[in-house]
């Protein structure tokens, strides 16, 4: 993106969705989807055409956060998150739209499934075309424009044996459901040292999360957080 346009001049900047991406490259984020908004549609701020969601871009994500000024203080992750894509909604006359900071919080699971690139999982989780069981979102763009959007693309879960169904070592994260106080019981077992250190079993076992270059170092920090 040439420069940080403000108003109406930057949100001309984001037209084409792949100059968007450029300058979200730069903090490590990607568009992980998109849908249009009717206007006046309830649940979106005043204007809002169009509703981008943005997570982490693999690799280098998590070396990136690391080094910024919040790394190291209290929630590192949704303040770096906030600054910075409230820094790139600015810069487009956008709003941002975060996962946290709740309650009220925002749907960002029924936002999610209306992208086409996300899907409701064998275990209620929410699994992405390209991330698998690994993704995550950071926040989301709500922008006055009609912008486009990556197109719809296949559920990975169809022609998959479903290994997560089974990959809870403590049957906890099944297609019955998330028995919370269960995991948490197992991760203060010896026996649940790995997943406390690697990630989630159940998010691992997904073959499209595999070849996502997520870091178990990343995983072990949520995980930590979790359960915490």
């Amino acid at each position: 993106m040439a420069g940080r346009e403000t108003g109406a001049a930057g949100m001309g900047a984001v037209a084409a969705l792949s100059t968007l991406e450029a300058r979200l490259a730069e903090e490590r984020l990607e568009v992980l989807g998109g849908f249009s908004v009717a206007e006046g549609e309830a649940g979106f701020p005043a204007g809002t055409r169009t509703l981008l969601m943005l997570g982490p871009k693999e690799p280098g994500f998590w070396a990136h956060l690391q080094a910024q000024p919040e790394w190291g203080s209290a929630d590192p992750v949704d303040r770096w998150s906030r600054r910075v894509i409230g820094r790139i909604a600015c810069d487009l006359g956008a709003k941002a739209l975060f996962p946290f900071g709740g309650p009220p919080y925002h749907p960002f699971y029924r936002w999610a499934l209306r992208t086409g690139q996300v899907w409701d999982s064998p275990v209620r989780l929410l699994v992405h075309a390209g991330q698998g069981l690994m993704v995550s979102f950071r926040g989301a763009l709500a922008l006055k424009e009609v912008v486009e959007v990556p197109p719809p693309a296949v559920r990975p879960c169809d022609a998959c044996p479903a290994p997560c169904l089974t990959a809870c070592p403590a049957g906890a994260l099944t297609g019955a459901g998330y028995d919370v106080p269960g995991c948490h019981a197992w991760l203060d077992r010896a026996e649940g040292a790995d997943c406390l250190s690697g990630g989630c079993l159940v998010r691992r076992a997904c073959p499209v999360s595999q070849s996502y270059a997520r870091l178990p170092e990343q995983s072990a920090y949520h995980m930590r957080q979790f359960h915490r």
